[in-house]
């Protein structure tokens, strides 16, 4: 390997992996931010960390993985060493993307952090707003009722229910309505928050017997971005002083926008009245990207880096990845450093070498007969009836469901999906795959267990 660039490369190949293994908040807190200085013989790495703090959480949680890594990487031990960053040259922010100076992890929420220094903080990630967010079908509703909340808070669609499976969206929705509110008007109170830091807020409150301050800080918002709730579920007294929050807000016309894994029916051990209030405005599902979408998030995410991804190569990964914009952001993350590592051209070739894993995974576990069975399993019915000829709706229908599933998340022809179906023409396949489809834009229910097999074929 060539020694011209080689460290920055061997460091950025480093965080590339990184985030392909941590929670996006934890690599935004803790990875995003480092800078390294790699020796000429790459035997050395020093990673600058901003404070005492980070550098001993760093050391306790990270840096035996990035040497791991690092080692991986360049065939040889690499020595990690943590240095506080020069007071007078601030850790600069890693190129790889934009990160919000006030996230909190949620593995550690509150650590090292003055409550109330925090109530002024707004927690937004300034690089997602509605202009880096890609639009496509299955996001266009979602994003029209999102613009109209940042342009006009406190009116129609309050409270603003958003859900949808992890890593398609949801999140940089909230970010962009945030962003957009404070844009236009600079004095809005707006805090975004993971459920989970509501969570750890009532605790506190509990322990330093500090309400007051909590209620002042929560219902004094002019908006409310929350995402996840459903993990409040079991959490009694978080649930009551949330659903205290939200009446507070309500009706000063303060605006909420929450984001969940599921439609508010849907949600597990959550209070009855919490749930009606959720879904007292407007409820919008965010689906996965069709194959155009996907596209061309990739193609406008390696912009966004400097490089540009040819579009063969874009429909390649579109056509392989196909399940989360996150996926898709991990693959590009994989083949961007693979292109830098090895100093080579982005092109198919390529991008098939950086993904062999992603490819071989995906390749492995998902199969039309895998598909039949988990269809099967889940509909309790056996897996003889989906090449049988019975035609009862409770066996029709999931063999419907797992011919949609087929053609979505396999690489199979009609013809082909049909004859691994007892022999069926290519026609009741495509019958099958149009009928679920539109349902699955109407029909909520189905959409969820559609979400939920999705999940568990991709493991």
């Amino acid at each position: 390997m060539p020694n011209d660039g080689a460290g920055d490369s061997l460091w950025q190949a480093c965080v590339d992996q990184l985030a392909q293994e941590l929670s996006e908040q934890q690599f935004n807190t803790w990875i995003k931010p480092l800078t390294a200085q790699v020796a000429d013989d790459l035997s050395r790495m020093t990673v600058f960390v901003a404070n005492r703090f980070k550098l001993d959480w760093i050391r306790a949680q990270y840096a035996g993985k990035i040497a791991a890594m690092a080692e991986k990487i360049y065939g040889q031990s690499v020595i990690v060493e943590l240095a506080l960053a020069p007071r007078e040259a601030p850790v600069r922010m890693s190129p790889v993307a934009v990160m919000a100076e006030t996230d909190v992890p949620r593995d550690v929420a509150g650590q090292g952090e003055d409550p109330a220094a925090a109530a002024f903080k707004n927690r937004l990630n300034s690089g997602l707003t509605f202009d880096t967010l890609v639009e496509g079908t299955a996001n266009r509703m979602a994003r029209a009722a999102a613009m109209h909340v940042s342009g006009m808070p406190g009116h129609l669609y309050n409270p603003l229910f958003i859900y949808g499976g992890v890593g398609l969206g949801k999140t940089h929705l909230m970010h962009a309505v945030g962003n957009r509110l404070l844009a236009d008007r600079p004095e809005s109170k707006v805090l975004y928050i993971h459920a989970e830091q509501f969570v750890s807020d009532v605790v506190k409150a509990y322990q330093r017997k500090t309400f007051d301050e909590f209620k002042e800080r929560y219902h004094s918002l002019d908006l409310l971005l929350i995402d996840d709730v459903q993990f409040f579920a079991n959490k009694d007294r978080t649930q009551e002083e949330f659903f205290n929050a939200f009446e507070a807000l309500l009706a000063k016309k303060s605006h909420i926008v929450m984001t969940s894994d599921t439609y508010p029916k849907g949600l597990a051990d959550i209070h009855e009245r919490l749930v009606s209030r959720f879904d007292s405005g407007l409820t919008v599902a965010i689906e996965p990207p069709e194959l155009e979408m996907r596209v061309a998030i990739l193609i406008n995410k390696a912009r966004a880096e400097s490089a540009e991804m040819p579009e063969e190569v874009a429909f390649f990964v579109a056509k392989n990845v196909r399940s989360n914009v996150r996926e898709l952001e991990g693959a590009l993350r994989k083949i961007l450093a693979y292109s830098r590592f090895n100093q080579k051209e982005i092109s198919i070739a390529l991008a098939r070498e950086a993904l062999r894993d992603l490819l071989s995974i995906q390749n492995r576990q998902i199969s039309v007969e895998n598909i039949q069975k988990t269809v099967a399993d889940y509909y309790k019915i056996k897996v003889a009836d989906m090449y049988s000829k019975k035609r009862p709706a409770s066996i029709a229908r999931p063999r419907q469901i797992a011919m949609y599933l087929a053609k979505e998340l396999t690489q199979k022809s009609l013809p082909e999906i049909g004859e691994l179906f007892g022999g069926r023409d290519h026609t009741t396949v495509l019958h099958a795959v149009r009928k679920i489809g539109g349902e699955r834009q109407q029909l909520t229910e189905l959409n969820q267990q559609l979400h939920v097999l999705e999940q568990t074929l991709k493991g």
